[in-house]
């Protein structure tokens, strides 16, 4: 199943997206801080301008995606990523890129991106049958971790030697290619979605109603918008407490990220088997009791000069982030096939552009949050705060039906 060409190119589109998408993991942060001279507060307002787009498109973009092609809008949705992209490093050859131009490119790029990832989403069970993807999502993040494996490091590397804004013309490159390989494919999509018109007021309505009504998509939902909102903070409060308070190098800080992606294959490669021995849900609820310890971690990482503590700090904080990346991994594909498999397609793209939506709107507000409170309180109160909220995102899953959750789930008995 896995050997036919239409998912061989759409695997290999999302893995040299993800190849990108890692490297510029590394490469904004850099761009920010060591050649734009951002503070904490403006580190969070560029992580919030990515994310900022899901709160004014989001809802809408799900109806869109529901009526239109979703391959055609996926070639379209990477292609606007490319050219916003590309922007960066021509905008800094020609001295013009200063923090609120990038902020404009941002919101720019996470305007393609609300567009992108509800058709990325919502197009994969048109490509595999539904008893197989909890297996193809699991291969599909196992090839976004190795390219977070690869990407950070060589990020880090290609930074050192080109600088930020160039290393971010990479990024820009595949989304190209990425763009090649999606319109490439061959689907076959209900025709119904591109015929049937009606009030976008309503079908926002629909879909609003399936997610947060059903009785394990509600708590999976809030869990998740919970968790945006904590991981959000974390990666702000990180890029300047690495950065800065611990003096991480490009390089290193690339590295860390690295090595939180070969955890995350890790955890994508368990995945299957954990969700079908124990049921997604109850992986996905253990992936979330993981998080808190992690951050803790990084909290507890001492900033003194002394060769000692700084290999405590290193030791601490590359063993959290790879504790962050194996939970990821394990819980992302049993969450994107439940999700999936409990969702009729005709509803498939509001579902997941309405849970994507809120999800980096509160990411957006967790960027600025985390900033804030890095920059009021300091960096390490601000990660202890951070753990409480991961704590509750655990919290809430716990005390939900999503630990005795399966893929199996009755659609009958929660239709709106």
């Amino acid at each position: 199943m896995f050997g036919e060409p239409t998912f061989t190119r759409y695997f290999s589109a999302v893995a040299i997206g993800a190849f990108g998408t890692a490297l510029t993991a590394v490469a904004l942060p850099v761009l920010v801080i060591d050649v734009l001279g951002a503070d904490a507060f403006e580190v969070g307002m560029v992580n919030a301008a990515q994310f900022l787009p899901y709160a004014v498109l989001g809802l809408l973009a799900g109806v869109y995606v529901d009526r239109w092609r979703r391959q055609r809008v996926l070639v379209w949705a990477s292609l606007g990523r490319a050219i916003s992209l590309a922007l960066v490093p021509v905008l800094w050859a020609a001295g013009i890129l200063h923090l609120w131009v990038l902020v404009v490119l941002l919101l720019l790029f996470g305007a393609f991106s609300v567009f992108g990832f509800a058709a990325t989403q919502s197009l994969l069970p048109q490509i595999v049958e539904r008893r197989a993807l909890r297996a193809a999502n699991a291969r599909l993040d196992q090839a976004e971790a190795s390219a977070q494996t690869a990407g950070p490091a060589l990020g880090g590397l290609l930074v050192g030697l080109i600088g930020a804004p160039l290393a971010i013309a990479v990024d820009a490159v595949t989304y190209v290619v990425d763009a090649a390989l999606i319109a490439g494919m061959r689907v076959q999509e209900p025709a119904q979605r591109k015929t049937v018109q009606r009030s976008i007021r309503r079908e926002v309505a629909e879909g609003l109603r399936w997610t947060y009504r059903h009785r394990v998509l509600g708590p999976l939902a809030l869990s998740t918008h919970v968790w945006f909102l904590a991981n959000a903070a974390a990666l702000t409060v990180l890029a300047v407490f690495a950065l800065r308070t611990l003096s991480f190098a490009p390089f290193v800080y690339g590295l860390l990220f690295a090595v939180g992606g070969v955890a995350t294959l890790i955890g994508a490669t368990v995945a299957p088997r954990m969700g079908a021995r124990f049921g997604s849900g109850a992986t996905i609820t253990a992936g979330r009791a993981i998080y808190p310890v992690a951050w803790i971690m990084v909290a507890f990482a001492p900033a003194e000069s002394a060769p000692q503590v700084d290999a405590v700090a290193v030791a601490l904080v590359f063993s959290a982030i790879a504790l962050h990346g194996f939970a990821g991994g394990l819980e992302n594909a049993n969450e994107m096939s439940l999700r999936q498999a409990v969702t009729p397609d005709a509803l498939m793209g509001r579902t997941n552009a309405t849970m994507r939506s809120a999800n980096r709107t509160l990411a957006a507000i967790g960027a600025l949050a985390g900033g804030t409170a890095a920059t009021i309180l300091g960096e390490r109160l601000a990660l202890f705060i951070i753990v409480g909220v991961f704590a509750s995102a655990f919290i809430v899953a716990m005390a939900s039906p999503l630990p005795t959750a399966r893929d199996d789930e009755d659609l009958d008995e929660t239709t709106p």
